[in-house]
């Protein structure tokens, strides 16, 4: 029986988002990988502390709370067969045991800005290439770049993931889980303002 998995792009308007965005030209500067959709299992490569953006690693990811509350995004939805969900999700499971093994790729996004693959990195991702890499080990060969140089706007060209909705997250997240899920308590403005200018 088939499955599906999701690629979640947002745009968190925080100020990495918007540094990453003057060389991608594109909002959508984040990428997700989730296993329902409901987004209760989304995982990628961020900040591992809601106020500190350059401590960053792996990451299982709440789509209610923190950077993600004022949110836009793109979800995109992949058919896959129960084998390749299955490798996909174990190769994550993986890299959740060892987590503190594995670091965030901010070299790597310097190749990203000169369209070079310039250093490889065992066990170093940003979220792109990390989306791109956990999909490749499920034998889904969605790019002919290297995932060091998948950016979060090429996810789009892909013939195999289909847009299934577009607009505010929290939104997305009120239609699939309901009211009660969906809203976490709201953090302070001031909080919130901090958030994003530490981001």
């Amino acid at each position: 029986m088939d499955k599906t998995i999701y690629i979640v792009l947002t745009n968190t308007g925080t100020l990495l988002s918007k540094m990453i965005g003057m060389y991608t030209r594109n909002d959508l500067n984040h990428a997700s990988i989730a296993f329902d959709k409901e987004l209760t299992e989304m995982y990628s490569f961020g900040r591992k502390y809601q106020s500190n953006p350059f401590i960053a690693g792996f990451v299982k990811e709440n789509a209610a709370d923190g950077i993600f509350q004022g949110a836009q995004c793109a979800i995109l939805s992949c058919k896959v067969s129960a084998e390749e969900f299955d490798r996909i999700r174990n190769k994550i499971r993986h890299i959740e045991k060892h987590k503190e093994q594995y670091r965030y790729n901010f070299i790597g996004l310097f190749g990203i800005a000169v369209n070079r693959d310039i250093i490889k990195r065992e066990h170093a991702f940003f979220c792109s290439q990390f989306v791109a890499t956990v999909m490749n080990e499920g034998d889904l060969q969605m790019f002919t770049i290297s995932p060091s140089l998948v950016q979060p706007r090429h996810f789009f060209d892909v013939e195999c993931l289909s847009e299934i909705y577009e607009g505010d997250l929290q939104t997305y997240l009120l239609l699939k889980r309901g009211k009660q899920e969906s809203r976490p308590v709201p953090m302070s403005i001031w909080k919130s303002l901090a958030f994003r200018l530490l981001a």
